[in-house]
């Protein structure tokens, strides 16, 4: 067996492979998981004891996962003198699927961020972020219910590509200079950042999420951009989206300027709907029309923003699971921070990396397991047996530690 870090892989168990863009699970899969920092340990070991209870429950024994801790962040740190080792991405790599939870940032040089680098390395394209009401989960909005969305920010590109340069620097100041001979004027004090958007990783984008729309029956994929203003970079995203679900998926879908011209509005039978909105008018929309969306598909920053603002609306960071996946490999991970005030407390609210886990199960075709584990939390929130952060804000409710909160999950997994 391999060994990464310096630490042997588990014998009992098989790694999970991709064959012809599919992946092939087995029923000892070894799954790489990283604890996180801060608050990371406490929410790690709840977790993994929810999903363990209901792969158990949902099979019987005849599957189990066989966990295998790689490192990031201060532990890694701690151990290697290193945030990411090369191990950790070889391991997520050989073994295809891996979750984490939530990565300190390393403050000053090296290293921008744990969790980009982890992307961008590993080419996991596409972030997903489904966000959905439990009911009773305390929201700002009237109907919190009404928003029932799946995101697919784009992971690798926009402004989060990292090419930028201070004020003042060498390739700043030469820059500046190339692009006045272009005609185009820079305040000579400026700090010079490039926004990259590409045709590969457009399409890469939009081709799974019109595939998981297609596959889960969702409504609509909607193409949010800021096309009218940065015509070449998210209108190109827009024009680019609409060209790969009529050449890879023409019988499936319908473009909402097909859906007036040649249907009268009327949605056909068993097709999606390709429409488009401006990043700025979808912040509303998501607000006022929420029930019109469903499947979401964005560039990079775009979808930073418009996933943590649709979470909010649904109960907060807390409540939000995520996935960064590609097409070789899987990070599911905790969408929130580290929380170290909280560090070893056993208060926090564990949901994000156990819901990131129902993902996991989902991508690997045990949904059984995924179904069990909402099951729990929503029998489990209608109870009113939940972690400070929500029993603050929920009338008669009862406050419970992570563990104890884990523990109630598993009782009411049915």
């Amino acid at each position: 067996m391999p060994v990464f870090n310096g630490v042997q892989t588990p014998a009992d168990g098989q790694a999970i492979a991709v064959e012809a863009g599919r992946l092939k699970v087995p029923d000892n899969p070894i799954i790489p998981f990283i604890e996180g920092d801060g608050t990371g340990p406490d929410i790690w070991r709840a977790s993994q004891r929810v999903f363990d209870a209901a792969v158990e429950k949902a099979y019987g024994g005849s599957r189990r996962i066989v966990w295998y801790e790689i490192f990031a962040g201060q532990k890694a740190f701690d151990k290697f003198s290193e945030w990411l080792p090369k191990g950790t991405l070889d391991a997520i790599q050989h073994f295809v699927v891996a979750i984490k939870g939530p990565l300190t940032t390393p403050v000053g040089g090296g290293i921008r961020s744990l969790n980009v680098t982890l992307r961008q390395v590993l080419n996991l394209y596409a972030c997903v972020r489904p966000v959905r009401y439990f009911n009773g989960v305390p929201a700002p909005v009237k109907h919190p219910e009404k928003l029932d969305v799946v995101i697919f920010r784009e992971n690798t590109e926009d402004v989060y590509a990292g090419i930028e340069f201070p004020e003042g620097s060498d390739r700043a100041l030469k820059l500046i200079e190339f692009l006045s001979d272009w005609g185009c004027e820079v305040n000579p004090d400026s700090g010079i950042g490039i926004k990259p958007i590409s045709i590969t990783g457009t399409k890469n984008l939009v081709r799974r999420a019109v595939r998981y729309a297609i596959e889960n029956k969702r409504k609509a994929v909607t193409l949010v951009h800021k096309g009218n203003i940065m015509k070449y970079t998210e209108g190109a995203f827009r024009d680019w989206g609409y060209q790969l679900a009529k050449d890879e998926f023409r019988s499936q879908i319908v473009t909402e300027d097909e859906l007036w011209k040649d249907h009268n509005g009327q949605m056909p039978e068993g097709k999606v709907l390709i429409n488009d909105r401006i990043a700025d008018a979808m912040f509303q929309q998501v607000l006022l029309r929420p029930d019109e969306y469903s499947v979401i598909a964005t560039p990079n920053l775009n979808g930073d923003y418009l996933s943590d603002a649709c979470a909010a609306q649904v109960g907060g960071l807390g409540m939000a699971p995520g996935a960064n996946i590609g097409d070789n490999a899987a990070v599911f991970e905790a969408t929130h921070g580290t929380a170290p005030k909280y560090a070893d407390k056993d208060v926090i609210n564990p949901s994000s990396v156990i819901l990131s886990g129902v993902m996991m199960f989902e991508h690997m075709g045990w949904k059984e397991a995924g179904q069990l584990i909402v099951n729990g939390i929503v029998k489990t929130i209608a109870q009113k047996r939940v972690t400070y952060d929500l029993e603050r804000q929920m009338k008669g409710a009862t406050k419970v530690k992570t563990s104890e909160y884990a523990s109630a999950i598993i009782e009411n997994m049915k």
